[in-house]
């Protein structure tokens, strides 16, 4: 049955593609992409415009829809254009859910006027106050964090402590990471401004910047194999990244992994950078009721559950069951601070890349 529904759902148009093209609602038709609003109202589909590109998301939207019988169409983009879009298409637009990887970015869409609250009862015992958004207009689907890789044949976990110690002149030349374009680096940047103030950030961020083993190139897995193979000793990667290394198919990605150690910096301070990746729902969504649904349903135990084992990405609903992998790091400290934080400070952050030649 998923097989047969998963083409029929996961509809992947990039937004740079129809940005290209000027491609609206027509040009989307002949794709076979989310139908005319006026349509998706009749027949109660819910179109969830993503920036999310996990093949779990798929899955989850395939075994709603089969639970339910309301259909779900996707369409793929960046967050930012995505965003841009809604505001563009105002009442007409097609979407009823917004669905992206950054609190930040989650607070810029609330902030640009394309979300609403989502009132729900079930939402409000699925997900704790502290990955929801104060007014409801977005809820948390999942959680990651940003930590430390290192190799284990030349860096002993007791060498390590903060982010803040990454600046410091022991770690000249052992230092990867990818490139301050990265949403993930922007946000930990801006969360540091927020806890130790913008001139220790930016102290932070050249210090950083004049330890790295090379340039930055690749996303956060390249980081991990370049760690493996003695362009450096520490990477700093999401750990849902390392959980896809470790269970890959390819064996070469596995031992990268496997020579690897994951750490969980501050915890002694403020704890590790977590962000959120999560929905909200469209100011025009044409289908409340079900969009509301489908958030009730991927932020249940057994959607939860799933999206931890396959994705590795941790759960916001406290009763789902997590993989062993990630029961075997056991309970850590996060930070605690605002989600919205992170979008505010997003300018400053990249400003700082910038002044400091993190590239």
């Amino acid at each position: 049955m998923r097989k047969k529904l998963a083409p029929i759902l996961s509809l992947a148009l990039t937004a740079g593609l129809l940005a290209a093209c000027g491609a609206g609602p027509a040009e989307e038709k002949k794709t076979g992409a989310a139908a005319e609003p006026s349509a998706t109202a009749k027949t109660g589909a819910v179109n969830v415009y993503s920036a999310r590109t996990y093949e779990v998301d798929d899955k989850l939207y395939a075994d709603f829809q089969a639970k339910t019988g309301i259909k779900v169409n996707v369409i793929k983009g960046k967050a930012e254009e995505l965003i841009e879009r809604m505001k563009r298409e105002g009442q007409n637009t097609q979407a009823d859910l917004f669905v992206t990887v950054d609190g930040g970015v989650l607070n810029n869409a609330k902030k640009a006027g394309v979300l609403q609250p989502m009132e729900s009862e079930a939402l409000k015992a699925n997900v704790p106050d502290s990955l929801r958004d104060k007014d409801n207009h977005w809820v948390g689907l999942s959680t990651r964090a940003r930590v430390l890789v290192y190799a284990k044949d030349r860096v002993k976990p007791e060498q390590l402590s903060t982010y803040e110690d990454l600046a410091s002149d022991k770690w000249k030349g052992k230092l990867l990471v990818r490139s301050s374009t990265s949403t993930y680096n922007q946000s930990l940047l801006a969360s540091l401004i927020e806890l130790d103030g913008e001139a220790k950030a930016e102290e932070w961020a050249k210090g950083v910047a004049a330890n790295l083993g090379r340039a930055p190139e690749g996303g956060d897995r390249d980081q991990a194999k370049a760690v493996a193979a003695g362009s450096g000793d520490i990477a700093i990667m999401n750990t849902y990244y390392y959980g896809q290394l470790l269970n890959s198919k390819d064996q070469e990605e596995v031992k990268v992994a496997q020579s690897l150690g994951v750490f969980f910096p501050n915890q002694e301070t403020t704890g590790t950078h977590v962000n959120v990746s999560g929905a909200g729902l469209s100011k025009y969504s044409k289908n409340k009721e079900n969009a509301i649904k489908l958030v009730e349903y991927l932020t249940g135990e057994e959607a939860q559950a799933v999206t931890s084992a396959e994705n590795f990405e941790f759960p916001v609903n406290p009763k789902a069951k997590k993989p062993e992998l990630l029961q075997s790091w056991g309970d850590f400290k996060t930070q605690q601070i605002d989600f919205a934080k992170l979008g505010e400070y997003n300018g400053k952050a990249i400003e700082i890349f910038n002044k400091v030649g993190w590239k």
